[in-house]
């Protein structure tokens, strides 16, 4: 996060970022010693602001899918740099290697030890490869668990960030058994004794997701997803096609933050700047702190068997409905 990251504008921004290369341009001018129209810049300064409200004000679930995956997110390990302290970082799965897909360790929030987990993908194309794209094999999941398995020895709170287009899908993984890593998550996760708490950062995709999101209580940013299935994977099996069929997709999935707490999936939806938070993680990351330690003040206060009881019964409700019989 200390370094300079590079501006990577998406589609439906570029009419913007047009307007503020303009407006750079004006301002730089006048900086320069030129004599510049100071009522110009005004003007180019208020359509600026204007245009920047308009369209993050009408995102479509397509653009949002496209924020939730910009590289300029803030991630896992950005959330260690920037809001923790004491951080201790720990690594391997004690039974083949270490997937450096999935990052945990101990740190303090405001003096509260966690043990933090969370996907973790690059913020550009070599560190995406290193990273295999945010996508875990069977390893990072069985590290995943280790460290929860640990904090829940020492009787600290769990906190897990979801950002994954999904789990690995490849032949290795498979072969060491991706389903089984899952599905153990998901059972053993639901018999810890400590609060858990989910923030969905960006992208959360299917199991892949859910593997370190069974928590007390799921938050999401304002621009992520969360979904079963990617648009692209979606529109691929229905229509075996892609195109503006990925933009169909993303609408018919409901897997935006507002849909999701409109269904009760989710507790919180967390706030961004009104830019994304691409454009300003410091205070994005600043926002999930506080509604971290807002919910953990709440569970703290529960005992290991409530905790473990309100988790089970939060997944088993979802998904439910209601049938009755129509009149003749």
């Amino acid at each position: 996060m200390a370094e300079e990251l590079k501006v990577q504008v998406l589609d439906f921004e570029r009419p913007l970022f047009e307007l503020k290369d303009q407006l750079a341009k004006l301002q730089l001018q006048e900086q320069s010693g030129l004599k510049i129209d100071g009522q110009e810049i005004k003007k180019l300064e208020k359509t600026v602001g204007k245009t920047e409200k308009q369209l993050y004000s009408n995102l479509t679930p397509w653009n949002i899918t496209q924020i939730a995956r910009h590289p300029n997110r803030p991630s896992t390990l950005d959330f260690f740099t920037e809001a923790t302290t004491d951080s201790i970082l720990l690594y391997g799965d004690r039974f083949f290697r270490d997937d450096p897909s999935i990052v945990g360790g101990f740190a303090k929030i405001d003096q509260i030890p966690f043990m933090i987990i969370g996907h973790q993908k690059g913020k550009n194309t070599l560190e995406n490869v290193k990273r295999n794209f945010g996508m875990p094999h069977p390893e990072g999941y069985k590290k995943a668990m280790r460290l929860m398995e640990l904090a829940a020895r020492f009787s600290v709170p769990i906190l897990t960030f979801i950002d994954t287009p999904g789990a690995f899908p490849g032949i290795e993984a498979e072969e060491r058994q991706q389903s089984t890593a899952i599905a153990e998550n998901l059972r053993d996760m639901g018999q810890l004794p400590v609060p858990i708490i989910t923030v969905i950062l960006g992208e959360g995709g299917s199991g892949g997701a859910l593997a370190i999101g069974v928590a007390n209580r799921v938050l999401m940013m304002q621009n992520s997803i969360y979904s079963v299935i990617s648009p692209e994977g979606c529109a691929s099996i229905l229509w075996n096609e892609g195109g503006k069929r990925f933009q169909q997709a993303a609408e018919i999935l409901k897997c935006t933050s507002k849909d999701l707490y409109n269904f009760g999936i989710v507790e919180e939806i967390i706030s961004e700047p009104i830019n994304g938070a691409h454009n300003d993680p410091q205070t994005t990351i600043q926002n999930i702190k506080k509604s971290v330690l807002a919910h953990y003040k709440t569970l703290q206060k529960l005992k290991p068997e409530v905790l473990m009881e309100q988790r089970y019964k939060r997944f088993r409700r979802m998904g439910e409905f209601t049938h009755s019989q129509a009149k003749e």
